[in-house]
């Protein structure tokens, strides 16, 4: 399936994207790769054009523009997006897709949609990983030096002017993805909905950190296998992929929602509800992880979907006698109020006072509500120790 990806620069040397397109770089630190004489190693394979550069070298028209219009000066401002189509790899041997096929479908999407923009446009044959994916690189300076009709994706007439700077707002991307489904489904290409949640959705910083991390496992394990010993561990997941792989566990199992919370709270994870959207916190972080984050199977509507399905086939949960005693700790009945008596008229008549048995089973202490409403540090250290002697009080009424 063909993926659309964007990504914005802040670097003013335009010369180092042109670079970057042409000659080797290391996938982890995106540094180039120099040969034994210290000299750029060129790539083996690419197709490479310049659009509105009015016959000049890309880095040099854009700086020129630039200069023209007074855009582009300062550290913070976007000096470039970059747009990145990839290609299925079975395009290849299946549809006929080659390196001048993907070449001329890029031209011809940029033309389209980034008119009046001076533009690099670059196919490469592979991909990082050497899947064989063809994709190709529309690298454009993001101010604009034409004046082009106002496209569907645009919502202020200043993104039309010259002079003025290409946004790609998240209804852009959208609009950009549409797009490259509706190419490929043109070209007779292989295509997913790029508009609605995968099932896995895998960041930047996830997908490195999990390349990095088979990188050094395989580093780890190349002297166990020479030696003839299999190693213990032989794929490396990221602490998301395994957080998925809890969540589809859970909801395997359960069928309703206090189920789901309940299983996942055997495993440290705790489910947060807020605005109608799931996040998931895991004893490692201290900021929860939000659904959208890892994929669309672990949202509200995707998770209640799943859980009605499980009750309506009658799954049924069987828990631990530990899971039990936590359960029940959680739904303690409310605690009792204790009447203390008057000392006279002269100090007035007092109110009933919360003074539970200290031999009795309390509710548990929602510590993250109380901060919210002010409570210091104190509290918190106290309301831990609270929920703690609560639990073990629960757990020693069930097992007698």
């Amino acid at each position: 399936m063909a993926t659309l990806k964007h990504l914005g620069s802040k670097n003013a040397d335009y010369g180092a994207a042109e670079q970057y397109l042409l000659f080797e770089h290391d996938e982890f630190t995106m540094k180039p790769v120099l040969d034994e004489n210290g000299r750029l190693i060129p790539r083996e394979d690419y197709r490479l054009s310049t659009l509105n550069c009015g016959g000049e070298d890309f880095a040099v028209a854009c700086m020129r523009s630039n200069l023209r219009y007074e855009k582009n000066q300062r550290r913070e401002d976007v000096k470039s997006h970059h747009y990145i189509i990839s290609f299925d790899p079975r395009d290849g041997p299946d549809n006929g897709l080659t390196v001048d096929r993907a070449q001329a479908l890029g031209e011809q999407f940029c033309k389209e949609h980034f008119p009046g923009h001076q533009a690099l446009v670059c196919t490469h044959p592979d991909g990082h990983n050497h899947s064989g994916n063809i994709h190709v690189h529309i690298v454009i300076n993001s101010l604009r030096i034409e004046e082009v009709p106002f496209l569907p994706y645009m919502d202020r007439q200043a993104d039309t002017k010259a002079g003025c700077k290409h946004r790609c707002t998240d209804a852009a991307l959208r609009y950009f993805k549409s797009e490259v489904m509706e190419m490929c489904h043109r070209e007779g290409l292989y295509q997913i909905d790029l508009l609605n949640g995968n099932k896995n959705r895998v960041t930047d910083r996830e997908y490195w950190a999990q390349k990095k991390g088979q990188a050094a496992l395989d580093k780890q394990n190349a002297p166990m296998i020479a030696g003839g010993i299999t190693p213990r561990q032989t794929k490396f997941e990221t602490n998301k992929e395994k957080l998925r792989q809890t969540l589809r566990k859970a909801l395997a199992t359960a069928a309703s929602f206090d189920e789901f919370s309940s299983l996942l709270l055997r495993e440290g994870v705790t489910v947060k509800e807020s605005r109608g959207r799931l996040s998931y916190l895991t004893p490692d972080r201290t900021k929860p992880i939000t659904a959208r984050k890892l994929g669309g199977d672990f949202d509200r509507t995707a998770v209640l979907a799943v859980l009605e399905q499980n009750a309506q086939r009658g799954v049924t949960v069987r828990y631990t006698p530990q899971h039990q005693a936590a359960r029940a700790a959680e739904q303690t009945a409310a605690i009792p109020e204790y009447l203390h008596a008057g000392k006279g008229r002269l100090q007035g008549e007092k109110t009933g006072k919360i003074d539970p048995r200290q031999d009795s089973v309390q509710r548990l202490v929602d510590i993250e509500q109380k901060m919210a409403e002010g409570k210091g540090k104190g509290y918190e250290r106290w309301a831990k120790i609270h929920n703690l002697k609560q639990a073990a009080k629960t757990l020693t009424i069930y097992q007698q």
